[in-house]
């Protein structure tokens, strides 16, 4: 929300601010449980029932949600939700088990995104009110490129992101034993650069070619 308002300012109006509230209200209700979900769903399916039996295998928000991560969302339009507990000695494939199950999350993401942009275009079709259009953009579009987002921050390889879990299945094990020793640094380092404007430029460069092929293919 504050994201939107800084970025928007000179186009602020309460209609459009409800509205952005309500897509960044539904990343957190819909979008961080699906994402959280698919992990702990690919994970159980993959051996490990880790997820299961801390209750996480459920899309209820509540047994997902962080706190400081809900309220990044607000902030600066990404966050994330408590991390899905797992246990990759349990899957009968090590390698492949990580990997699936890292990738599951923001896989997720990138569907909703899309999907809801398939929404955003069947209703438009049927529809030929301009303020309609307006509101409905607002909404969805915000909803769908959000997601976006948060696939690409989940990809990055940092930990404890999941594009960490899926590079460090590549990385020769001294270089993974060497990440893990100063995981902490690392963490509170990438953190200050997600807070930061610069870090949120290198999010869309690689959002907006995927947002902006997602309405070529649905020909919006």
């Amino acid at each position: 929300m504050l994201y939107y308002m800084i970025n928007n300012w000179d186009s602020l109006d309460l209609i459009g601010l409800i509205l952005v509230f309500f897509a960044y209200a539904m990343v957190i209700l819909v979008a961080l449980p699906i994402h959280e979900f698919s992990h702990a769903y690919v994970a159980d399916r993959m051996g490990d029932q880790t997820a299961r039996w801390n209750g996480r295998l459920t899309l209820n928000p509540f047994a997902h949600l962080d706190v400081i991560g809900t309220a990044l969302i607000f902030l600066i339009g990404f966050g994330y939700a408590k991390p899905v507990p797992v246990n990759p000695r349990n899957f009968r494939d090590y390698k492949k088990g990580t990997i699936l199950t890292s990738f599951a999350g923001p896989l997720s993401n990138f569907i909703l995104g899309f999907l809801s942009l398939l929404i955003f275009r069947l209703i438009l079709f049927a529809s030929s009110s301009d303020m309609f259009y307006y509101f409905l953009s607002l909404f969805i579009v915000n909803f769908a490129y959000t997601n976006i987002i948060l696939a690409v921050f989940n990809l990055m390889p940092v930990p404890p992101l999941d594009g960490y879990r899926i590079a460090s299945s590549f990385l020769p094990p001294r270089w993974v034993f060497f990440i893990e020793r100063y995981q902490w640094y690392i963490t509170i380092a990438f953190f200050v650069l997600v807070v930061s404007d610069r870090f949120g430029g290198v999010l869309t460069r690689i959002a907006n070619p995927i947002y902006n092929l997602f309405f070529r293919i649905l020909g919006l």
